[in-house]
């Protein structure tokens, strides 16, 4: 018989912890509140959350490499939102924070949700955290979940 291993959508006992981008708040702070209703939907209390606010996108990844090396979390989320202007810049950030996430992953063996929202406009942005498409948040913190239970499997 073949062995399968499925992600249950169940908190269980693990801890999450969630880094949040000041930068744009006005979209991360809802990013930050549909991530921390999904974990609590699922199971987790508010003992098993931990919240780190970082000022930009960039800062992301050495907050999450730090406390998935700490062995305390089941899984990090990043959560953020970069929105296109008039240069170049936009580009650089993106590359960054993309690569900087999946390398934590590599590195550290720790579920590194993305939830970083890369949108060409602010209601773009708007729509993905928690209007028309969802929120962003929320589907990082279900992949955190899933993956968590995923490695706790193996």
């Amino acid at each position: 018989m073949i062995k399968e291993i499925k992600g249950k959508l169940t908190a269980g006992r693990g801890k999450f912890a969630i880094v949040v981008s000041r930068f744009n708040e006005f979209i991360t702070s809802r990013l930050l509140a549909g991530a921390i209703d999904c974990l609590q939907r699922h199971g987790a209390d508010d003992k098993q959350i931990m919240v780190v606010w970082v000022p930009g996108a960039c800062e992301l990844t050495i907050a999450a490499k730090e406390l998935a090396e700490g062995g305390k979390y089941a899984a990090v989320i990043c959560l953020g939102a970069v929105i296109r202007g008039q240069t170049p810049h936009y580009d650089y950030i993106c590359q960054q924070v993309v690569r900087g996430i999946g390398q934590v992953s590599y590195d550290t063996g720790v579920p590194t949700a993305f939830g970083v929202l890369t949108c060409d406009t602010l209601e773009q942005a708007v729509e993905r955290a928690g209007t028309k498409m969802g929120n962003a948040g929320a589907d990082a913190a279900l992949t955190a979940i899933e993956t968590a239970n995923v490695m706790e499997q193996i």
